[in-house]
């Protein structure tokens, strides 16, 4: 998508943007879906998978089933990272949750588009990379008012391993 969907958001905006309707997410790391990314995205995830930090919101990394490089989790339930998944629904055209002004916010300096899941965790897909990656904060850590500030911790791995660019 063009660089337009991106707007500077503070923390506390994305509560109120979180509203956008998704698909479930997981709250553990067994029978996590591994994405089947692109051999040009399947490069950048590997990479990325080797600089991910071993905690993430003070949550230790480990292991997720079945075992891959596109994915990795943290703590119970699971912070739960997915690289090379598909462009998010809501950026997709055509698709019924589609909307192509969704706001994102940046969060030391990468662009992030969250999305608010059924069961009250939030889903964060990366904007304006060459790869999608994607983040599932639990409930449990996001709590009602969105609290996304664990996407810190995967900046300077997502910085330094998925250029930015438009997939």
């Amino acid at each position: 998508m063009k660089s337009s969907l991106r707007r500077p958001l503070g923390l506390s905006a994305v509560a109120v943007l979180c509203a956008a309707v998704g698909c479930s997410s997981t709250d553990d790391a067994a029978g996590l879906a591994v994405p089947t990314p692109s051999a040009r995205e399947a490069k950048l995830c590997r990479a990325l998978h080797e600089e991910l930090p071993e905690t993430v919101d003070g949550h230790e990394r480990r292991a997720a089933e079945p075992v891959s490089d596109f994915t990795a989790v943290w703590g119970t339930p699971a912070i739960a990272l997915r690289c090379g998944v598909g462009r998010p629904k809501i950026l997709t055209p055509g698709s019924e949750h589609y909307n192509p002004t969704a706001d994102s916010v940046e969060i030391d300096g990468v662009g992030w588009l969250p999305e608010r899941q059924p069961d009250g965790s939030i889903r964060c897909t990366t904007t304006l990379r060459t790869a999608w990656v994607e983040v599932t904060l639990p409930k449990k850590y996001v709590g009602d008012a969105g609290d996304v500030s664990a996407l810190t911790d995967f900046a300077d791995a997502v910085k330094k391993t998925i250029p930015e660019g438009v997939v």
